[in-house]
C-alpha cells in the first residue's frame, strides 16, 4: 500500500499540510479528501509529469480536461477573463462551496489545462485542507480518485487499493461532508447552464443567478 496519513479538512495539522505541500511541489500526485469527494490532485504547472499520471491512474481519457480547485472566491478575476454578470451571485452564495464554473480562461494557466475552447472549470471547495494546499502550490488540477467509470471515493477507506498504490500520499480525513460531486455551470453564455446538476439543485442554480 502507499503512503497515508490521517487528516482533518476543517484543523490540518503543520505536518499533514508541509506532507502533501512537498509531494505536489515535486511534481506528485496526492489523493485528497474534499467536501464533496475524494480528489486526484496535483499542481497546475507547467509540464507537470503529475497532470499525465493523474490519466493513467484514473484511466482517464486524455481528451478530458481536469478542473482546477482554487484557494478563494477572490481568485476569480485572476484566473477567469470575463464572466457574465449573474456568476457573480453564485460565486457569492456557493464558493467556497461545491460548485464548479466553467468560464474563459485568462493567460494565467498553461495550455495543457484548458481545454480546446479555451475554457477551465474552477472550484473553491469548503475544505481549509484543499483551500490552505492551494494557496501554497497555487491552483490544483483534480479529478474524482477512482477509476473511470467506477463509483466517486467518499472516504478513505473507499478509495480503491490499487489508486492508493500508485499516487505519492493518500490524505485519509475520513467521511466527506456531502458525499456527492460538485454542480457544474457554464458560465460562458449570456444565461447558466447546468452542465452536471450535483450537490447543489439546478433549480438553485438558476434562482440565485436570476435566470
Amino acid at each position: 500500500m502507499g503512503r497515508v496519513m490521517q487528516v482533518s479538512q476543517d484543523s490540518p495539522t503543520p505536518e499533514a499540510l508541509d506532507a502533501a505541500t512537498k509531494v505536489l511541489e515535486a511534481g506528485g500526485v496526492i489523493v485528497s479528501p474534499t467536501d464533496s469527494v475524494y480528489g486526484l490532485v496535483c499542481a497546475a504547472t507547467p509540464n507537470n509529469p503529475a497532470h499525465q499520471r493523474i490519466f493513467e491512474i484514473k484511466n482517464r481519457p486524455a481528451t478530458q480536461t481536469l478542473p482546477l480547485f482554487v484557494a478563494d472566491p477572490e481568485d476569480l478575476p485572476r484566473y477567469a477573463a470575463s464572466v457574465p454578470a449573474w456568476t457573480l451571485p453564485l460565486v457569492n452564495t456557493y464558493w467556497p462551496g461545491a460548485l464548479t464554473l466553467v468560464v474563459t480562461a485568462t493567460g494565467a494557466f498553461p495550455a495543457e489545462y484548458l481545454a480546446p475552447t479555451g475554457t477551465v472549470a474552477l472550484r473553491c471547495p469548503s475544505s481549509a485542507l484543499v483551500r490552505e494546499l492551494a494557496r501554497r502550490v497555487g491552483p490544483l488540477a483534480q479529478t474524482s480518485a477512482n477509476t473511470h467509470g467506477e463509483p466517486s471515493a467518499t472516504s478513505g477507506a473507499s478509495v480503491e487499493p490499487q489508486i492508493v498504490d500508485a499516487v505519492d500520499l493518500t490524505l485519509d480525513g475520513g467521511p466527506a461532508p456531502l458525499a456527492i460531486a460538485s454542480t457544474i455551470v457554464d458560465c460562458t453564455g449570456a444565461a447558466p447552464r447546468v452542465l452536471r446538476e450535483g450537490a447543489i439543485a439546478e433549480k438553485d442554480i438558476l434562482r440565485v443567478a436570476g435566470a
